[in-house]
């Protein structure tokens, strides 16, 4: 398909959303554009029904098929699923939606809802490669459609929709477009949509690098185990079609972020802007740091891509967030096991530290003991004078904080 001719079919399929949903929101974000010193703009699929951009590669590709086809099948653990189960009750079809036994109860809720009676969901893996091999058994078996949740032309079709209202909405092209990436759906389709009329920045969580991966290597490859944390982009292996479609894209313009990082912007978006925010959905917005010189003066649209958040996470995130931004600490304390001992510990925090845990894990000898402690504070300079304290008081310490086998142990 030639690029005009991808662009009039994403236009078409722009087109025929309007029966089911509204465009989402195009929204210049204040905060952002002074502190970048650029016109930054938000598209905010966090906004969609479904609260993700995925409804739109599940229409498009359903209504290709629809009346021929009236069972459909995904594999999914979050939005896909609640895209294809709003998309089935549109549609007045069947849809059989697989989902692993570990799925929070939470998304399973959500997915039923939006599908109501037209959805039968079957939890079934505790993986999500055993949740997929079940759904694809199930497909040959019954003779249903299995929608891919990102490697299908009419998925990566339907995901080009958001660059056809981006144009329309801003009346022009930005300089830049910042995208994330999980399986690669959504970049396919609005980098095949605007191709070089603009600048791109991919990002993807540094736990799972499958487009990054892929570049390098030349061709899509498992980059198993994943950090699964940004759960909307934890892809472990780009699509074939949708890297075809992005096997040029320059390996400067894929970046990664770290699982910690990208929770200090969904803390901020929440604080500052009061916009719940999905982990990928924050990605693109965090990128804006590793673009700063490139977009001085300039348009930048970021695509939130999505706002199912969990709250039971938020205790959380924001400990990743503290801990990466130097905030927070923790350390093993071997502390002296004599009267006033604890009072000449406290007598060195200051008065922006403040005590988040304290706990007696052991006595190591008979005159010490070992304590958990994890310490808070305003600013990360402080710990500069702190650790210089207690260094002078003779204290013991390990800083624990960046040590991840340890810390998921005891922290």
């Amino acid at each position: 398909m030639t690029a005009t001719a991808f662009a009039d079919a994403a236009r078409a399929a722009e087109r025929e959303m309007r029966a089911v949903f509204a465009p989402t929101p195009l929204l210049r974000n204040d905060h952002l554009s002074d502190r970048f010193d650029a016109d930054i703009w938000l598209k905010r699929e966090d906004l969609s029904p479904v609260r993700s951009y995925k409804l739109r590669g599940a229409f498009n590709a359903m209504r290709k098929v629809i009346p021929g086809q009236s069972v459909f099948v995904c594999a999914s653990a979050g939005n896909h699923a609640q895209g294809v189960a709003f998309m089935c009750r549109h549609f007045g079809v069947r849809g059989v939606i697989f989902m692993p036994v570990t799925t929070p109860q939470q998304k399973v809720q959500k997915t039923r809802i939006f599908g109501g009676d037209h959805v039968e969901i079957r939890l079934v893996g505790d993986y999500f490669d055993e949740t997929l091999g079940a759904a694809q058994t199930f497909c040959t078996q019954e003779g249903a459609h299995f929608l891919s949740p990102f490697d299908d032309e009419d998925v990566i079709e339907g995901q080009a929709s958001v660059a056809v209202e981006i144009e329309d909405q801003l009346g022009r092209v930005p300089d830049r477009i910042i995208l994330p990436v999980g399986g690669g759906g959504l970049s396919a389709g609005v980098r095949s949509y605007f191709g070089p009329r603009l600048a791109y920045t991919f990002v993807e969580p540094t736990g799972a690098q499958s487009l990054g991966r892929a570049l390098k290597h030349g061709a899509p490859i498992n980059v198993s185990p994943i950090d699964s944390f940004v759960d909307g982009a934890a892809v472990a292996k780009l699509g074939e079609r949708t890297f075809a479609r992005l096997r040029d894209v320059a390996r400067a313009d894929a970046i990664h972020l770290s699982e910690d990082r990208i929770c200090t912007t969904i803390i901020e978006m929440l604080n500052v802007e009061g916009i719940v925010l999905e982990p990928a959905g924050a990605m693109s917005i965090e990128a804006l740091n590793d673009v700063r010189d490139d977009i001085r003066g300039k348009s930048v649209v970021c695509v939130a891509s999505g706002g199912n958040f969990d709250f039971e996470r938020l205790p959380e995130v924001k400990e990743r967030a503290q801990r990466y931004s130097g905030v927070k600490k923790y350390f093993i304390l071997r502390l002296p096991q004599r009267p006033g001992a604890l009072k000449d510990f406290l007598g060195i925090l200051g008065p922006d530290d403040d005590i988040a845990r304290f706990e007696y894990l052991k006595k190591s000898a008979r005159n010490f003991g070992s304590v958990l402690i994890g310490i808070e504070t305003t600013r990360p300079e402080n710990f500069a004078r702190f650790l210089g304290e207690l260094d002078a008081a003779g204290f013991t310490y390990t800083d624990i904080t960046n040590n991840e086998t340890l810390a998921q142990f005891v922290v």
